[in-house]
């Protein structure tokens, strides 16, 4: 990474950017690891463990529109601010109170939702300090948030196993109540003017036709890896018979290799250009994902298939986020929303379905296939468009 980049921008915005994305993303995912216990306590069906986990990646997708618009009409630093605070309360009331029904799961689930839309912030805040040259990598570095997954993953199964799930919520207040601070205390808009956005601007930005390739592309790769990551602790557990901890050690490895190629995703993607390297990362998932469909390798190999496609997804993330500013650099703010809106949904069906088909087939297998198909439509529909946008976009100043 060269020194033009550090000098470009403003790094203790960059740094907020990333620590309110990674915690946001803890809290966000923290029912995913979680959901053995929670299930044995509620008495679920896999159908409904899907749902439960399911839950917080749609609500953080519907979100992020409305903190898109928040963070353009009140500043990205002031909606952040009011977002984590909105999930602290949340986390806070259900470790006092609790619930003991799937509707209260549910619930909770809608309001850990708020910590996902923190995307429609964190990296807004963060990329507008910085030029198109350096857009790659600036959105993967703030969005390399994403690893707090790999906290959660690693430490919430543990913790519920010595003090009980539920007192997992209050814990997690402690490191999200740190954040707030060096947030407020250090993260600062860029100067720049950003024309406040209305719901009709993202309505009108859906007649654009790239607007929906890079959302089908974004919920393919970001759909995936969040999808995964929700949905792998029940997976391992039902499939293996790995207990709540082990079952998180083995997502977290899992998740960890997908956060840490974000930012070298975005990398990657300045370099060779973010087409060739999402083409390689559809191409990779495909055939990864189709082969954990087969249980190749027994567990270690599935968990070994699984880290080579979360390493791979990770990379795709940060190439969607390389090309979006080169085409729709005045939009960025709007684009970033529904883009992210796109990759929530993405991960909702993945995770939903994966458990209503292991309820309905009483195997995984099927929905791994049916993921791998949906790559590999990916890498054809991108090969169909890569030329159009190489010779098309004449605002791009960066490799496509």
């Amino acid at each position: 990474m060269d020194r033009s980049f550090w000098r470009s921008g403003h790094t203790p915005t960059l740094l907020a950017a990333f620590l309110y994305f990674d915690l946001s993303f803890m809290v966000w995912y923290l029912l995913g690891p979680l959901q053995i216990q929670i299930a044995q306590t509620l008495h679920l069906t896999t159908q409904q463990r899907g749902l439960m986990v399911a839950t917080p990646i749609l609500a953080g997708a519907v979100l992020r529109v409305v903190m898109g618009v928040l963070s353009d009409r009140i500043g990205a630093k002031r909606a952040g601010l009011i977002g984590q605070l909105i999930v602290i309360a949340a986390l806070l009331t259900a470790w006092q109170l609790g619930f003991s029904s799937m509707g209260g799961a549910l619930l909770l689930g809608l309001f850990l939702g708020v910590a996902g839309a923190s995307f429609a912030v964190a990296l807004p805040l963060a990329s507008r300090w910085y030029p198109s040259q350096h857009q790659g990598t600036a959105m993967g570095i703030a969005g390399a948030g994403n690893s707090g997954t790999v906290l959660a993953a690693l430490f919430a199964p543990t913790l519920a196993a010595a003090f009980g799930w539920q007192n997992v919520f209050g814990i997690a207040c402690i490191p999200l109540v740190l954040v707030l601070g060096y947030y407020w205390t250090c993260a600062k808009d860029a100067p720049t003017t950003v024309k406040p956005k209305t719901f009709g601007d993202y309505i009108k930005m859906l007649g654009h036709k790239d607007a929906w390739w890079f959302m089908f592309f974004y919920s393919l790769t970001f759909g995936g890896f969040s999808g995964f990551a929700s949905a792998l602790p029940g997976f391992f557990h039902d499939q293996f018979a790995f207990d709540a901890k082990t079952a998180g050690w083995c997502t977290a490895a899992c998740v960890f290799a997908g956060s840490a190629m974000r930012p070298l995703g975005g990398v990657i993607a300045d370099r060779i250009g973010g087409t060739r390297s999402l083409l390689s990362v559809y191409a990779a998932v495909t055939v990864l994902i189709a082969a954990a469909g087969f249980n190749i390798g027994g567990a270690a190999g599935v968990i070994t298939l699984f880290i080579g496609a979360m390493l791979c997804l990770g990379a795709g993330n940060g190439a969607v986020f390389q090309l979006v500013p080169q085409r729709f650099s005045a939009e960025i703010g709007v684009m970033t929303g529904l883009i992210g809106m796109a990759g929530g949904v993405g991960g909702f069906l993945l995770t939903a379905s994966l458990g209503a088909i292991k309820q309905g087939t009483g195997s995984y297998a099927a929905g791994l296939w049916l993921f791998a198909c949906l790559t590999a439509l990916g890498w054809i529909s991108l090969s169909q468009v890569k030329a159009k946008w190489r010779s098309g976009w004449a605002v791009a100043t960066a490799r496509v």
